[in-house]
C-alpha cells in the first residue's frame, strides 16, 4: 500500500498547480484513478476467488455462495449490488475527498510536510496513521450501529452476512461519508501528500482485501498471501462486536472483543441483557 500511494504522487497524480482551481481535467484523472484502482482490486480478487474459483472453498470464511435471486439486494443479486455501492457511490465520495485535500494543498490551506524538513516526522506519520485509523473507524462504526443511524445507512453494509470483494465499500452514501473522514485529519496534521494518499487508499482499499472471504489466497496448496479478516468476519456475523481492527486493541479495551468462542458469545449475550435492562 505504501508503494502504491509513492507510485500513485509521482506518476498518477495532477500536478498540484493544476488542483488550485475545481476543473474537470484534473478531476477527472482522479476519480478514473480510483476507479481503475477500486476495479482491479475488487475486481481481480473477485475473479480469482468467485469466478475462477482459483482455490474452491479452501479457507473460505463461508462455504455459501454469495447470494443470487435474493430481495434484500438490488438487482437481485448481491455482486451486482455491492458493485453498485462500491462503484456509484463509494468512489465518487473517496474522489470528492481527495478533491478537496488536493485543492487544500494547492492553496496553502492545508500544512505541506516535506522530506527535507523532518525526515523523522515523515516516516514516523506511515507509522501513526493506522492508530487513527483505527481509533477512528472503531468509533465511527460504533454510531453506525446506533439504530435510526444503522436503519437509514448502516443496515445497508450488513445486508452481506456472507461478504465478498465487492462487500468491503458496499456502503450508503452517508456510511462513505462517515468511514472516509478519517483523511481529513490530515487538515490539521502536518503531513505531505503521500501521507494522505496512503491513508486513503488504505482505507478504500484495504475494506475490499479484508471482505474477500478467505483466509488466505493459496497456490499449488501454499499460503501466498494472507487476505480476509476472521476477526470483521465475526462482526459481519454476530453485528454487536469488532467494531474496530486489530492494528489496535480497543475492542478489548472496550468490552467488545469477541474471538468466535462460545465464551465470547456468552459475554455478549450478557452485555445486551445488561443493555437492555438498563433501557428499561
Amino acid at each position: 500500500m505504501l508503494l502504491l500511494s509513492i507510485v500513485t504522487w509521482f506518476w498518477w497524480q495532477p500536478a498540484l498547480e493544476r488542483c488550485r482551481t475545481f476543473e474537470l481535467g484534473w478531476i477527472a484523472e482522479i476519480y478514473l484513478r480510483n476507479l481503475f484502482l477500486m476495479i482491479v482490486v475488487a475486481g481481480g480478487l473477485h475473479l480469482l476467488l468467485y469466478t475462477f474459483k482459483n482455490q474452491g472453498k479452501e479457507r473460505k470464511f463461508d462455504s455459501r455462495d454469495l447470494a443470487c435471486n435474493n430481495g434484500a439486494f438490488l438487482f437481485r443479486n448481491q455482486v451486482w449490488d455491492n458493485m453498485f455501492w462500491t462503484l456509484a457511490s463509494g468512489v465518487t465520495i473517496w474522489t470528492g475527498f481527495e478533491i478537496l485535500m488536493f485543492w487544500g494543498f494547492a492553496n496553502g490551506y492545508v500544512s505541506f510536510l516535506s522530506w527535507q524538513e523532518n525526515p523523522y516526522w515523515f516516516v514516523a506519520l506511515f507509522l501513526l496513521q493506522p492508530i487513527w485509523g483505527s481509533l477512528h473507524f472503531y468509533w465511527i462504526h460504533r454510531f453506525l450501529h446506533w439504530p435510526p443511524l444503522y436503519r437509514l445507512a448502516h443496515g445497508l453494509h450488513h445486508r452481506n452476512i456472507n461478504i465478498g470483494p465487492w462487500s468491503g465499500m458496499s456502503m450508503h452514501p452517508v456510511e462513505h461519508l462517515l468511514y472516509l473522514s478519517t483523511g481529513m485529519i490530515h487538515w490539521v496534521l502536518l503531513s505531505h501528500p503521500i501521507h494522505f494518499l496512503f491513508h486513503m487508499q488504505v482505507k478504500a482499499l484495504e475494506a475490499v482485501t479484508s471482505h474477500c472471504g478467505f483466509e488466505t489466497i493459496m497456490a499449488k496448496d501454499k499460503e501466498i498471501v494472507p487476505m480476509g479478516d476472521f476477526f470483521h468476519q465475526l462482526h459481519h456475523r454476530y453485528f454487536e462486536c469488532n467494531y474496530g481492527t486489530l492494528e489496535m486493541p480497543w475492542d478489548r479495551w472496550f468490552g467488545s472483543f469477541h474471538d468466535g468462542s462460545v465464551e465470547a458469545n456468552e459475554r455478549m449475550r450478557e452485555r445486551r441483557q445488561r443493555i437492555f435492562r438498563k433501557k428499561d
